[in-house]
């Protein structure tokens, strides 16, 4: 398991949040978002599961969480849920959307599908799902 300081955190993760900076990383420690520092030796690190947690701490707050609930919603998931949830980020960064195509299907669906989707099957994804809001809203 890799090792890192605050700032060798904020720079990978920089990498996929231009936004993240070590200040963030700090406060976010401090107020315990995420799990205590592990200790090596006689000195404080951060380790691949903190990675894990701020990957996932961003994808919820990208989503419209809150501060305090990302907190509460990762005390109580397992490091494998955790991770899934952190898994998710490239989907909520701007330039990954801008490859993708928006549709629209009702005030509260929006749906974002990859340009490289053909157009047969792209048709028939907008149709299912525009078909289970419909349903839905009726029922």
């Amino acid at each position: 398991m890799e090792q890192y300081t605050a700032k060798q955190l904020t720079e990978v993760l920089q990498n996929e949040d231009a936004g993240m900076n070590l200040r963030t990383v700090r406060y976010y420690t401090q107020i315990g978002v995420i799990p205590p520092l592990e200790t090596v030796g006689n000195k404080r690190v951060y380790t691949d599961n903190h990675l894990h947690y701020f990957r996932a701490l961003l994808t919820l707050a990208k989503s419209g969480e809150t501060l305090a609930s990302i907190q509460e919603q990762l005390k109580q998931l397992s490091i494998e849920e955790v991770i899934r949830i952190g898994e998710k980020l490239p989907l909520y960064q701007a330039d990954q959307m801008m490859r993708h195509e928006t549709y629209v299907i009702s005030e509260d669906v929006i749906l974002s599908i990859s340009s490289r989707t053909s157009p047969e099957l792209r048709g028939k994804i907008i149709e299912a799902v525009a078909g289970l809001v419909e349903r839905g809203e009726q029922g």
